[in-house]
């Protein structure tokens, strides 16, 4: 399979290419529409309505912040392309933390936006614009990261009564992101501004 990598992408090593399950996949366009299709499952599946009024499948906004539902949210966005979806990675990448790091950080994550939470640290923009930030410069899987960081921060605002992301106007969760060049550069752009400590960019992107 030939893949063409856009800018700010993490390649993926021989054997994390052998872990594609559909075999009709040649080109990185055919994987884009093909991981789209699973993306909105696992969006359906994350803010699906059960009885109550309440998310089908978490009972409280602490439900989600922990590694085991991170993992699963990963699986199903991921799960019908990629075999080690929900497993984090065991590879260094061009971009992220050691992955003897990774479950650590992540805990620690969660935990600071349960605080965050708890105590309205920030708005709630900005919490779940930083907890989306936070989890890309983790990285913890092989691939997706960006979209399952958008999907995650979607959930804890919409959780906690608020409107979802635009994300550029790219879609759901910034879905498309992968595919629409000048939105990227854009969030790129803003990635890079909060690496060095300034989240207006972002800020200002999640909501263009």
């Amino acid at each position: 399979m030939q893949l063409d990598y856009p800018e700010g992408a993490t390649p993926l090593d021989p054997d994390e290419v052998a872990g594609l399950m559909p075999k009709h996949i040649v080109n990185h366009g055919q994987l884009n529409e093909w991981e789209l299709v699973n993306v909105l499952q696992g969006e359906r599946w994350a803010f699906a309505i059960g009885g109550g009024g309440r998310r089908r499948n978490f009972a409280t906004v602490h439900d989600l912040l922990t590694l085991d539902f991170v993992r699963a949210l990963h699986k199903r966005m991921f799960g019908d392309t990629w075999r080690w979806a929900g497993t984090f990675r065991s590879t260094e990448k061009n971009i992220g933390i050691d992955p003897a790091r990774i479950a650590s950080s992540l805990a620690d994550l969660c935990e600071d936006v349960k605080t965050q939470l708890e105590f309205r640290s920030y708005p709630m923009d900005e919490i779940a614009a930083r907890l989306s930030h936070r989890l890309v410069a983790i990285h913890p899987f092989a691939n997706g990261n960006g979209r399952l960081s958008r999907t995650f921060a979607d959930l804890i605002l919409v959780e906690n009564g608020a409107a979802r992301f635009t994300w550029g106007a790219a879609g759901v969760s910034g879905s498309s992101l992968a595919t629409e060049k000048e939105a990227r550069v854009t969030y790129l752009a803003a990635l890079r501004s909060a690496d060095a400590k300034d989240v207006r960019p972002l800020l200002a992107f999640v909501r263009s």
